[in-house]
């Protein structure tokens, strides 16, 4: 039965999720269209997940890359937002379809999901309690921004451009802007 309003209840979308020919984040309801990837959208994805994922083996952290959404409660809204990369740590946090319990969430910039990166989804992100950093890479010039949760539960930010390392405190890895943009050319 549909919910008031035609909005979907999240076993409706979890279902059509499954069989969608395109991705739908969900908000409170409504379900959002996700937008193609650049190659260089995939490749910084690929260069990131294919560093994590040997540094990761053996351990409890689990590294998922844009198939794999993450539920948020933010103000009494359930959300599902497909995040490019997701590491999670927690051996409970097994759903089959999302994940609630992420330690590091990566999103790669684009002209059309800038904004709702850095603003809305930054804003709901921060309210996981096992989130300890969000790191948002452009792929259109050499910047890292990463947002990382202290012992006090505060957030701070730090930007890096090309000579700067990207520390992952939160699964124990360093990387390089090399190692970041490998095969991305005119940056």
């Amino acid at each position: 039965m549909r919910s008031p309003l035609n909005l979907l209840t999240i076993e409706e979308y979890l279902n059509l999720e499954q069989d969608a020919e395109i991705r739908h984040e969900y908000v409170a309801g409504q379900i959002y269209a996700m937008a193609g990837a650049s190659e260089a959208h995939n490749l910084i994805v690929g260069n990131i997940f294919a560093l994590l994922r040997p540094h990761l083996r053996g351990s409890y952290c689990r590294a998922f890359v844009s198939d794999m959404k993450v539920k948020v409660k933010a103000q009494k809204a359930d959300i599902f937002y497909y995040p490019d990369l997701l590491v999670t740590c927690d051996p409970n946090d097994n759903k089959k379809y999302f994940k609630t319990n992420p330690n590091l969430i990566v999103e790669v910039l684009s002209d059309s999901t800038e904004t709702t990166d850095k603003r809305e989804k930054r804003i709901n992100y921060q309210t996981i309690d096992s989130l300890k950093e969000y790191v948002l890479v452009s792929q259109d010039k050499i910047k890292v921004e990463i947002y990382r949760q202290d012992n006090n539960g505060n957030w701070t930010v730090e930007i890096l451009s090309k000579d700067d390392k990207l520390s992952l405190d939160s699964v124990g890895l360093t990387l390089t802007m090399a190692d970041i943009y490998e095969d991305i050319f005119n940056l």
